[in-house]
């Protein structure tokens, strides 16, 4: 695969960067995951109007502007020729001095890399089990709206789920409340609501779950934002994961317990992949 690191289009094997890098040493950074879809990067200016937000908290400046770097996608894809994959962008303070301190740092890294999708593990269609993480995301935080490469809680939720035979984690926050996903953010179906937690509460506000927002609005599905325990989970009629890679992923299992299949969620997975389609 080509990659794009700082202007240049190069071989992903010859793409490196400093081992002086705040991006490595320190997390200091952001990064989007963006579906491309026939080619195009899907919602691709959602994502940077999100990355932008998170670059001015973090008073970092990348270089390239929003119309720039869709550009630098579009080429990117055209270069490696993939119509279905993931693109993932990665701007980070660039190489520093040792420490905390962001004084001088001026020259940060930005990198464009593509990836092909996820393979299925079977043949079934996918959905996934998932596990209550004993791991906290805090319930109030500013950076917790922004996508910043610090992803340890993720990490360690995701590995201790898989530990226990399930495939994704679910991180509360540190009021007990349901919070997101270790990979994407939480849906659930009740009373013929389509629920999601607010933001403010540990979610970082993901372009998928705003686009099947977007689509519950366009079908006439109620939706209702609000804060849950996990233990009332229970009694939710369907439950789904969204996220930009894989888009809508049904929950079959919670915390050992089977779900029921709502045919709400096959509803919005359709519409979701018709989208990705047209847009």
């Amino acid at each position: 695969m080509i990659a794009f690191l700082n202007g240049k289009f190069l071989p992903g094997q010859e793409a490196f960067i400093s081992i002086n890098d705040r991006g490595f040493l320190l997390g200091d950074g952001l990064f989007e995951t963006i579906r491309v879809a026939r080619g195009r990067p899907f919602r691709m200016a959602q994502h940077l109007e999100r990355l932008m937000r998170g670059l001015d908290l973090f008073k970092l400046a990348p270089g390239f502007s929003a119309r720039e770097m869709q550009g630098y996608a579009a080429e990117l894809i055209r270069l490696n020729s993939l119509d279905e994959g993931v693109l993932r962008l990665t701007v980070s303070r660039g190489s520093g001095e040792r420490g905390y301190s962001v004084r001088g740092q001026q020259v940060p890294t930005v990198a464009l890399t593509l990836h092909e999708l996820p393979a299925p593990a079977t043949d079934e269609p996918l959905q996934w089990s998932l596990v209550t993480s004993p791991y906290r995301l805090p319930a109030s935080d500013g950076v917790g709206g922004i996508k910043s490469i610090s992803r340890a809680l993720n990490v360690l939720a995701r590995a201790e789920a898989e530990a226990r035979g399930a495939d994704e984690a679910l991180l509360l926050n540190t009021n007990g409340e349901a919070a997101e996903a270790a990979g994407g953010n939480l849906f659930w179906i009740y009373r013929e609501q389509v629920c999601t937690v607010p933001t403010g509460r540990g979610v970082l506000p993901g372009i998928t779950r705003a686009v099947v927002l977007e689509i519950c609005q366009n079908l006439g599905l109620a939706t209702n934002k609000r804060v849950i325990k996990p233990e009332m989970l229970r009694n939710a009629e369907g439950l789904f994961i969204t996220n930009s890679a894989l888009g809508i992923v049904p929950v079959a299992a919670f915390d050992g317990e089977p779900v029921a299949p709502s045919p709400l969620v096959d509803q919005i997975a359709n519409a979701y992949d018709a989208l990705l389609q047209n847009e």
